[in-house]
C-alpha cells in the first residue's frame, strides 16, 4: 500500500511519535508507485512497475540530531527505528545552525494529483510507446526513448503538532531518433501532470523531423550569433540560476553577489522582458504547497521585469539576518510573449536555431559562465527562413549575460531537463550575441 491517504498517513505518524522520548521528533513518510518502458533500436528493452514506501525519524536533543529510516511498519519495527534515531542523536555533534521544529501550520490543498495519470497501466504505457515506435519506423529512423509515470505522496508530522500531506502524479516522455549510420539526430521531451495531454506520436514526429532535417550539416565559423533557443535548450541554459539563494549571494558565492560585498536584491539584473516566478497552483506545473521545513509555499516573484524581487532564505539564515524565511522555488515559471517559434524565426535576418543543449558544465559560479554543446538539430537561419543544418557548436555563455541580450520571447511551454529530472515552464527566446567558441563533431 505505497499510496497512503491523508488519514492513513496521519494515523501512522501519530503512532510513531508516541514512541519518542527525545526533546523533539519529526517523522517523514513517503511512497510512490508507477511504471516505465525503455526502448532502443525501435524495440522495447525493459519495462517494469515500481512500488515503494519508506519512513524516516529524526530525533533531537538540544542541537544534536540523529536520523534513521525503515520500510517495515509493524509496531516493533517502528519503535526500533525511533530508538535508533535517538541513539544516533546522542552520539552526534551539535549543529550550530539547528533550528527548532515548527508548530502547527495551515497548508492549502495542492492540485498536484491527477487520477488519469494515477491509473496508468502496463497496457496503456505499451500503447503509447507503440505509437512512438510506429512513427520512427515510418520515418526509417531508429528511436530510443523512455516513458515513465509515477504517483506518490509525502507526509510529515512532528512533536510540536505540525502535520503536512501532499499527493502527486506525473508522466514524462523523451525520445531520440537517429539513422542507421548515427549521423543525424533529433529529440523531443514532454511532461505533464495529466497523461491525457501527452501525445507520444506527435512528439516523435518532431524528433524525426529534426533528425531528417539535420542531414548534410554544414560547418559555420564559431563566433557571436543571434540564436533562437527552443524551450528545452533555454531550460538547460537557465536552470543553474533558479535557486535564488540569499546565503550564497551574501557570502559572495553567487551571480546575485555584488563585487565588494552585498547582494543584488532590488537591482536590474536582466532585460525588462524577463519575469520569473513560482506558483504551486499553476495548472500546467503544479507543486507542493509546503517545503521540507514545514513552511507554506505561495506564489513568489523572483525576478520582475528584470529586477531581482526576492531571494530564498532558510530559517537559519533568515533568523541570522533578521528577516522572514522564504522557501526556495516550488517550481519555476518564466513569463513569455505571444510569438510562436515560427514567428521568432521569421523575424531573424541571420542566426542559429538551437533545438537542445547538453554536457553543460559550470566554468565560473559567480558569473554563471557555462560551457556545453548543441545537439539534436542545429540550423542556420537567413532572412527569416531555415536554410540548412549546421554542425554542432561548443558554447561559452552565461545565462545572466544571455538574458541581458534578449530580443524576444515566445509562448511559454512546459519543458523537461533530463539532467535534473525537473520540469519548467519556459518560453522559446531570441538572443543576440550568443557566443559559440568552437565546432564539435558530436551528433
Amino acid at each position: 500500500m505505497p499510496i497512503y491517504t491523508k488519514e492513513q498517513a496521519q494515523a501512522l505518524l501519530k503512532k510513531v511519535l508516541s514512541y519518542s522520548k527525545a526533546e523533539e521528533c519529526e517523522v517523514n513518510l513517503g511512497g510512490s508507485e508507477g511504471g516505465n518502458v525503455r526502448y532502443a533500436l525501435n524495440a522495447v528493452s525493459t519495462a517494469g512497475d515500481i512500488s515503494n514506501v519508506g519512513l524516516s525519524v529524526t530525533s533531537v536533543y538540544g542541537k544534536k540530531a540523529g536520523s534513521a529510516s525503515i520500510d517495515q511498519f509493524d509496531d516493533a519495527s517502528l519503535e526500533r527505528v525511533v530508538r535508533r534515531a535517538e541513539e544516533l542523536a546522542q552520539l552526534a555533534p551539535e549543529n550550530p545552525e539547528y533550528m527548532p521544529m515548527l508548530g502547527p501550520r495551515e497548508f492549502k490543498e495542492s492540485i498536484t494529483f491527477n487520477a488519469n495519470t494515477a491509473t496508468m497501466t502496463p497496457e496503456s504505457r505499451a500503447e503509447m510507446v507503440g505509437k512512438s515506435l510506429q512513427v520512427s519506423k515510418d520515418s526509417k529512423l531508429n528511436a530510443a526513448g523512455f516513458l515513465e509515470n509515477s504517483s506518490g505522496f509525502n507526509a510529515m508530522m512532528n512533536s510540536k503538532g505540525l502535520f503536512a500531506y501532499n499527493k502527486s502524479s506525473d508522466v514524462t516522455f523523451s525520445v531520440t531518433t537517429r539513422n542507421e549510420a548515427g549521423t543525424i539526430s533529433g529529440y523531443a521531451a514532454r511532461g505533464f501532470t495529466d497523461v491525457s495531454k501527452l501525445d507520444t506520436a506527435a512528439a516523435t514526429r518532431v524528433a524525426c523531423m529534426k533528425a531528417n532535417a539535420s542531414a548534410n550539416a554544414k560547418a559555420l565559423e564559431p563566433g557571436k550569433y543571434t540564436v533562437i533557443l527552443e524551450p528545452v535548450a533555454a531550460t538547460y541554459m537557465m536552470e543553474n540560476m533558479f535557486r535564488f539563494d540569499a546565503r550564497s549571494a551574501e557570502e559572495g558565492r553567487s551571480f546575485l553577489s555584488k563585487k565588494g560585498g552585498g547582494i543584488r536584491l532590488g537591482e536590474q539584473l536582466v532585460d525588462p522582458k524577463v519575469t520569473i516566478y513560482s506558483d504551486p497552483f499553476n495548472p500546467d506545473l503544479p507543486a507542493s504547497t509546503w517545503n521540507g521545513d514545514g513552511l507554506p509555499r505561495e506564489k513568489t516573484l523572483w525576478i520582475d521585469k528584470g529586477v531581482v524581487k526576492n531571494l530564498s532564505y532558510s530559517r537559519y539564515w533568515a533568523q541570522k539576518k533578521g528577516v522572514e524565511p522564504i522557501p526556495g522555488p516550488s517550481n519555476i515559471i518564466m513569463q513569455g510573449g505571444d510569438a510562436t517559434l515560427e514567428d521568432l524565426i521569421k523575424s531573424t535576418e541571420r542566426g542559429i536555431l538551437v533545438s537542445r543543449l547538453w554536457y553543460i558544465r559550470m566554468v565560473d559560479p559567480q558569473s554563471l559562465l557555462l560551457t556545453g554543446l548543441t545537439r539534436d538539430g542545429t540550423f542556420y537561419i537567413e532572412n527569416g527562413k531555415i536554410i540548412h543544418p549546421v554542425k554542432n557548436f561548443r558554447f561559452n555563455e552565461s545565462p545572466v549575460i544571455m538574458l541581458n541580450n534578449l530580443e524576444a520571447l515566445g509562448k511559454t511551454e512546459r519543458s523537461i531537463s533530463v539532467e535534473s529530472y525537473r520540469s519548467y515552464l519556459i518560453p522559446p527566446m531570441k538572443i543576440r550575441d550568443f557566443t559559440f567558441s568552437s565546432l564539435s563533431d558530436a551528433v
